[in-house]
Parts: C-alpha cells; structure tokens; sequence
C-alpha cells in the first residue's frame, strides 16, 4: 500500500470520527413540528364536556372548534445535526435558534411551569372576550394565578383566590400587590384579605427576602368577577396562550343557541384579549399543517401572522384572517352560509 493511499485512508478514517462525532453533538437549534389539533367542542377521556358551565344554559351541538398545537424541542432537549437535516427536509417543520425561543437560563421545568400559567391566564381571557361578546358586563378583580411551593404563601394562598387587600393597601390593580410586598418588613407578618369561595377571608403571610427583596411567593394578575361559572378543561400536557381564539369561540357557542360550526370541522389560533382583539403565535405553518391533517375545513389564522404562511399548503381547507373574536364570529357564520363566500384573507390585509 503507496504512502498516497495510507493518507487517504486515514483522512477518510478521521472524516468519519468528525461526521459521527458531530452527530452527537448538542446544537443551539430548536425544531417545530406540527402537534395534534383539540376539540374544543367535545369531550375529555373522562367523558365529560371540554367546556363546562353552571349558572347559565349550555348548549351543546354538532360540530368541531380545534385548537392547533405544535411539537417544540425543549429548552433541555439535546437536537443534533440529524435532528436538524430531519426537521430541514420536513416541508412542515421549521428549524429556529435556541436564543429566539428560550432564555439562556432557561429550562424545561420552568419553561413548563410559565406555559401552564399562560394557559390558565388565556382561559380566563377567553372566558371574557366570549362573555364581552354576549353583551355581558364584567368586573375586574386581582387575583392569585400562581403560589410557588417552598415560599411563605404556600399553604395560606390558593390560586383563583381574589385580592382585595394587602396590609393597609386596597387592591385595584395586580402592581399594589408587587407595590405593598416589596415595602414589607422581612421577617414581619402581612395581613391578606382575599375571598374564596364567596367568602371574606383573612390570613397573615411573613415574606422571606429572595433575591435582595421581600417575597411571599404569589403571581397576581387580572381577573374578572364573572356572573357565572365557565371552565376549559384542557390536558395538563398542553401550555401556552395561543387557544385563546379558539376557546373564546368554543365557549361562545356553548353559550347560544344552535352550532355555529353547523356541524363542519373548524379550526386555529390567535391569543385572545379580554376585549376581543386577537393576536400573533409562534409556529404558524405547523399548526396550519396539523389542522389540514386533522381534516379542518376552515382554518383562523391571527392577522399579524398572515406574513409567515408562505410555503405552507393548506391543501383543501380555507384560510381565514382573523382580526377580532367579532370579526371571526361574522366570518364564521359567512361560511357556514357559503363555504364560497368571500372571506377576510392574508391576501386583503389592507381590507
């Protein structure tokens, strides 16, 4: 064997260690694909409606309202380079740098942990954009949307409890309770009066310093008094804002009369105001890709969104810009009329 030929055997051999070593190394990348779309509209493993109410009619019907998810690699989560050619040649995935979706302290507990609290802060916002629809006046309130285990409220404070006041200060707004903790004496009890259940209740908490300031471990944030009890229930498995559109609209027709679906299989995404407006979410085309595959016939896509649908194919189902939880009840109705009707689209966004 020539010296010529012992060389290039032994790039050839040092290539493949580089190639094999590269495949397992961890890159700053995250992968989307598309997840699986929810009924919002159905029923749960347990049988029971996804959207339950008491205290007012509930109208339950035909017909499919999906919200869309997508498969996100974890903050945690190794992706190599085969993940990446896999994701890159995969029409309806998308390949995004690690620093663009996660912070760098980031991981997968505590990525889960916001994600449920958006969920649950997304459902009492669709509960309010759909009551807001309905003519309904609400009353806005504070209220505890998370306790950290392990911090002084722990055991004193429940989540949905209403604030209404901390030491001397009457709550009117989520930043008086961050306002009355941070000028708290470490060490010294603080009186909370929150209602629960219907109920005045008192309870004192003494906050302990983390990170240089007074804490006892709540989130508070805004909330409504509504005149009647509606709930989502959602897989503890599935996080993040972006249902809010779709459960607004779900709860809307639970809500009314008839189906608003006329039996057809609807679907989308969009955050949801309390007001109505609806606004952009990430991953886009997988979740266009999942509705399309779930077999949707029209599909609500959030109007700051229109610009990332290009390249997606929706196959048969129609796309249908969505603006306001209003806007999207008119183009609703508009199709179930006539499924060729004109309709608000990413291509008329001046309209």
């Amino acid at each position: 064997m020539s010296q010529r030929t012992r060389a290039g055997l032994l790039a050839l051999c040092l290539l493949a260690v580089l190639w094999g070593t590269a495949a397992f190394v961890p890159l700053p990348y995250v992968t989307y694909y598309p997840g699986p779309t929810v009924d919002i509209l159905g029923t749960g493993d347990d049988g029971e409606e996804t959207v339950q109410v008491t205290g007012h009619e509930a109208f339950y019907d035909e017909g499919e309202l999906r919200m869309t998810t997508v498969y996100v690699s974890s903050p945690q989560e190794d992706v190599t380079l085969p993940d990446l050619l896999k994701a890159y040649f995969d029409p309806d995935a998308a390949v995004w740098p690690r620093s663009s979706i996660y912070a760098p302290d980031e991981t997968d507990e505590s990525s889960d942990r916001q994600s449920d609290l958006a969920m649950m802060s997304s459902q009492d916002t669709a509960i309010a954009a759909a009551l807001t629809e309905l003519g309904e006046d609400l009353d806005p309130v504070v209220e505890v949307l998370d306790v950290t285990p392990g911090l002084p409220a722990d055991g004193r404070l429940e989540v949905r409890d209403v604030l209404l006041e901390v030491g001397d200060t009457t709550i009117t707004e989520a930043q008086d309770v961050v306002d009355a903790v941070e000028g708290a004496e470490v060490g010294e009890p603080i009186p909370f009066v929150v209602r629960r259940d219907g109920e005045r209740v008192r309870v004192e908490i003494t906050p302990e310093e983390v990170d240089g300031s007074p804490r006892v471990g709540i989130t508070p944030a805004e909330g409504f008094d509504f005149p009647f009890q509606v709930s989502v229930a959602i897989s503890d498995n599935i996080g993040g804002p972006s249902a809010g559109l779709m459960m607004s609209l779900a709860i809307y027709d639970t809500l009314t009369p008839g189906s608003m679906t006329d039996g057809a299989d609807i679907a989308g995404t969009g955050t949801i105001t309390p007001a109505g407006e609806v606004g952009p979410i990430g991953g886009i085309q997988q979740k266009i890709a999942a509705a399309r595959d779930a077999g949707a016939q029209l599909f609500f896509v959030p109007a700051d969104n229109c610009d990332g649908i290009g390249g997606v194919d929706p196959g048969d189902m129609r796309l249908a810009r969505a603006t306001t939880m209003s806007s999207a009840v008119t183009t609703l109705a508009d199709w179930v009329d006539d499924p060729d009707a004109s309709l608000p689209s990413c291509e008329d966004t001046a309209s």
